[in-house]
């Protein structure tokens, strides 16, 4: 029987990523000169657990250079070379490479054999310069589990006698005696004899364990540290032994074979046959690799769901009671059991929304490589700072709000905060401030990104958006307006582009993608001081709070978070203008009015004056909805219209109320371009 092992191939490259991560953030903490031994066997670690699994799916090439980064970090965490800057970006650059191999082997796509080769180079170049300076040779294998002598040439009659004993748990490591074998074959000719006097019965055999024992001798011109770079990713889980061989003609030694016979894989329960070692096909882990995604979650969210649906259970077993003998004297207890069972619903939906919840520090995890490279880059020097890792927020929100962040923090580093230089003219001190603070208000998140740079000129920033003809000369504008032009596309305060952040091409990016989760973005800044982009987004994109109105026989939905005010309109306050364009006088301004019965071709019309209208807001322009009923408020699960349907003009999805109807979920932007459209039309038509 043969297991196909590529049902374990999107976990290996979940973890090996998370590894990278690992390995990425503590090189970031690590300080040359003064490394952390602990921070660098974690590192260590890590780098070692990524060449296992890649040596047990044959991906050879993330193989051989982790097997490279190893011995640059073990020579680190014996001392036996010094930690330096140079040495740290070398590393940093070693995690990129590798994670670049891990992602083409994900996606079955090429990765660029040139940058491997050069970081190997790069690699081997660093350990030679310390085997020049007089380093000793470090070698990963020296641990604990493995007995040797000091003698590192081949063995006396050239060759090598080695005990290898796994421990019962090695299968369970992802680990196979059989590749182990294979690997010693290709440093010369093996003869291998198997110890199977550990093998319990049949019925007593448990087939995830290892009992099975190994002596192989091994012919030719091999050195020592060759056979220990074999059992390096299983020196933690293996007895070994490693002896010359006794000159041709002693007691113990066994003339070399003139064929070397087969690696012996007598293992009872191990798989048999090539499927289990050969490199996997490309094909069955990249298509779905590359959009499947997965969480991890705690296992006491796991337990509460486990006891929200025993609950359901219970009160299901009681409804059904009541159902099949029920009688009018038991319908108070018929009341009391559906409000449990609304109880019991609630409660479970909050439970499965908060499996879909993950820290922020998921977004964030990216940031501080990018500040570090950016330093380096623009020759500045930034304390990164980031609060509130543990808030939590939906996954599909979390992914879509990395872009937007990274290209904040970019923004900041080459246009907020000043060069050393500058700082100390200020009287600043020579290293600014980055902050990133996260947090829950309400049903919200908020990330508030501050710098302590130079701030963004008011001034400046009002001529650029006049000469860009976005407002008229005189016009008196608030604050919040006018810091709202660097959004604009096209729009920035700086003559030249850079490298880092182009000419205001990107944050009208940043804010529609915002926008498009049903955020919003806030920018507040003192000229000298710094500046503060504030962000505020829903906690999901699954459930929305809404508010319900009736337009006709049909209810529709409107987000509460796009809802200034609802009122009952008065006829003093009404204007029509030129075509078919009616305003209402709101709040100093005037603002469209949108006939939902007319836009949606249902029957009616006729004076506005006493009629309800919804205030929205959607991208800083207001509107008002002329609706017939306002419903309730309550929180509604958003159903794709895409998905289910088709994409409709409008309308950003769709809910099944409480009684089994449908109700569509406006879109204010798509409605103001229909109202548009419409308008237009009507326009033509009358103009003719």
């Amino acid at each position: 029987m043969s297991i196909d092992m590529n049902q374990f191939l999107q976990t290996f490259f979940e973890e090996s990523f998370e590894g990278l991560d690992d390995m990425e953030n503590g090189l970031l903490n690590m300080t040359a000169g003064e490394p952390d031994v602990e921070q660098l066997n974690d590192i260590f670690r890590a780098a070692h657990s990524i060449k296992g699994g890649a040596g047990t799916f044959g991906l050879n090439s993330v193989t051989d250079l982790t097997h490279k980064l190893e011995t640059l970090l073990d020579r680190l965490r014996e001392g036996e070379s010094e930690v330096t800057t140079d040495g740290i970006n070398l590393l940093l650059a070693s995690v990129d490479c590798l994670r670049s191999l891990l992602q083409a082997e994900r996606d079955g796509t090429e990765a660029d054999p040139q940058q491997a080769a050069d970081i190997t180079t790069r690699l081997a170049a660093m350990v030679d310069a310390d085997d020049d300076d007089g380093s000793s040779d470090g070698n990963a294998g020296d641990d604990a589990g493995s007995s040797a002598t000091a003698d590192d040439g081949s063995g006396p009659g050239g060759g090598w006698r080695i005990g290898f004993t796994p421990e019962p748990h090695l299968f369970m490591t992802g680990n196979d005696p059989l590749r182990l074998l294979e690997e010693l074959s290709e440093l010369g000719e093996i003869q291998v004899s198997c110890d199977s006097s550990s093998l319990p019965a049949l019925p007593d055999l448990d087939p995830e364990e290892c009992v099975l024992s190994w002596t192989i001798d091994l012919y030719g011109d091999v050195e020592r540290q060759a056979i220990e770079e074999v059992f390096e990713w299983v020196e933690d889980d293996c007895s070994l032994t490693i002896e010359p061989l006794e000159p041709a003609g002693g007691d113990t030694t066994t003339a070399a074979p003139e064929t070397a016979p087969e690696p012996e894989a007598a293992s009872a329960g191990e798989p048999a046959g090539d499927d289990a070692h050969q490199k996997p096909a490309q094909q069955s882990s990249g298509g779905n690799a590359s959009t499947s995604s997965s969480i991890r979650v705690d296992t006491g969210k796991i337990d509460n769901l486990i006891d929200m649906v025993g609950e359901l259970v219970i009160t299901q077993s009681m409804l059904n009671e009541l159902g099949e003998n029920f009688t009018m004297d038991k319908l108070e207890k018929l009341q009391d059991g559906l409000a449990q069972l609304e109880r019991n619903t609630r409660e479970l939906q909050e439970n499965v929304m908060r499996i879909r919840m993950v820290p922020i520090s998921f977004a964030y995890s990216r940031l501080p490589r990018m500040v570090h490279d950016l330093m380096r880059q623009l020759g500045k020097k930034v304390d990164l700072q980031l609060n509130g890792e543990e808030t939590e927020l939906d996954k599909t929100v979390m992914e879509k709000i990395i872009d937007p962040l990274v290209h904040l923090v970019r923004n900041a580093m080459d246009h907020g905060i000043e060069p050393p230089e500058k700082r100390a003219e200020l009287g600043k001190p020579e290293t600014g401030t980055l902050e990133m603070n996260a947090y829950h208000k309400g049903g919200y998140i908020v990330i508030e990104i501050n710098d302590d740079g130079g701030g963004i000129s008011r001034d400046r920033l009002l001529n650029k958006a006049r000469e860009a003809g976005l407002m008229e000369n005189g016009s008196e504008l608030s604050d919040e307006q006018v810091f709202d032009f660097i959004f604009h596309p096209g729009l920035s305060t700086h003559d030249e582009a850079t490298d880092v952040s182009g000419r205001g091409v990107g944050m009208d990016v940043v804010k529609r993608n915002i926008k498009a989760l049903g955020g919003n973005i806030t920018v507040n800044s003192t000229p000298g001081k710094g500046t503060r982009f504030a962000i505020h987004l829903p906690l999901t994109l699954s459930i929305l709070d809404g508010q319900l109105f009736r337009v006709g026989d049909q209810v529709y939905v409107v987000p509460l978070i796009s809802i200034m005010e609802s009122l009952q309109m008065q006829g003093g306050k009404i204007k029509r203008m030129a075509g078919t364009s009616e305003l209402y006088e709101w709040r100093d301004d005037y603002i469209p009015i949108i006939r939902l019965r007319e836009l949606f071709n249902e029957a009616g019309g006729g004076d506005l004056e006493n009629e309800l209208m919804v205030v929205v807001e959607e991208d800083d322009r207001y509107v008002g909805l002329h609706v017939d009923e306002l419903l309730g408020q309550q929180q509604v699960v958003i159903k794709s219209l895409k998905s289910n349907y088709r994409p409709v003009t409008g309308f950003a999805g769709a809910t099944i109320l409480g009684n089994g109807t449908v109700a569509l979920i406006l879109d204010i932007a798509g409605l103001l371009e229909l109202a548009q459209a419409r308008d237009e039309v009507l326009t033509k038509g009358a103009n003719n």
